[in-house]
């Protein structure tokens, strides 16, 4: 068991989602960073879709009930155990009673924690992702207890993983045309891709929306299926990226549609930093 002493800014415990419901109206959720959550759960020998903590811009206090094994990735939260700095994208040994806290942003937005077989909190509809209206929780709160499996720390299979910072500093987000993008006009065509983006305080699990406009005499859509990572072009000319807790449908046109890694990068990026558009063939 692992209680929460502090929750952070918004964290939750999220998996690769909920696929094939969106019919129904329900929201994939899941990791916003996929590549992050993916190295924790592999350097832990985890299955690659078990359930993490998701942190945003300030991490949790934990305590530990039981020994397991943890594995931090993503933002650098200067992690520390009972007061010790540890490495980030390495397996860390705990013992029942450790405090787990973390500290200043180095780089990054989001930061993941994985445990041993990772966390066990409730299945619905296949996925352990929290969400509003589909979850009981869906952010941990101040004295919530999360259970986990006991484990015992294995040194001789693992090992630390050198990450390409790259991917926490990259200004470029790859995408593909949207449905609608054909609509746009070679001006504003043009426009998309020489422009740099800034992002807005408007941000979250749900969609990110920049601060530039775009001129735009666009007319609505027919109200169609939207994914992570369509761009949906606004009446106002505002550019709306799509995230993991997006709705399933919109009727703004989707110009772009973001390959999965970008999700991930865009993810890494907070309020004031820019970003750009890079086209991709299909």
């Amino acid at each position: 068991m692992v209680k929460v002493i502090k929750s952070g800014f918004y964290s939750t415990i999220q998996d690769f989602g909920r696929i094939g419901y969106q019919h129904l109206g329900v929201p994939y959720s899941g990791v916003l960073d996929c590549y992050s959550a993916s190295i924790a759960n592999a350097i832990l020998g985890n299955n690659k879709g078990a359930a993490v903590m998701e942190m945003t811009m300030v991490g949790v206090t934990l305590q530990f009930d039981c020994n397991t094994n943890i594995c931090i990735t993503g933002a650098d939260m200067s992690p520390k155990i009972n007061s010790n700095a540890i490495r980030l994208y390495k397996a860390i040994a705990i013992k029942a009673g450790d405090v787990l806290s973390f500290g200043k942003v180095n780089y990054g937005f989001r930061s993941y924690l994985a445990v041993s077989e990772g966390f066990k909190t409730e299945v619905v509809m296949k996925s352990r992702s929290m969400y509003k209206g589909v979850t009981n929780k869906f952010v941990l709160k101040e004295n919530d207890e999360l259970s986990i499996s006991n484990a015992f720390f294995n040194n001789k299979k693992n090992a630390i993983i050198k990450v390409d910072r790259n991917y926490f500093t990259s200004k470029i987000i790859e995408v593909f045309k949207g449905p609608e993008f054909a609509c746009l006009s070679k001006e504003q065509q043009k426009m998309m891709f020489s422009k740099i983006f800034t992002i807005s305080k408007e941000n979250n699990r749900m969609a990110y929306q920049l601060k530039e406009s775009l001129a735009n005499n666009l007319k609505p859509i027919i109200t169609s299926s939207v994914l992570p990572g369509t761009v949906q072009l606004t009446p106002s000319g505002k550019l709306i990226i799509l995230m993991k807790d997006c709705q399933t449908t919109g009727g703004y046109p989707r110009v772009l549609q973001l390959k999965e890694s970008s999700v991930g990068i865009l993810s890494q990026k907070f309020t004031g930093q820019s970003i750009s558009f890079k086209l991709l063939e299909y």
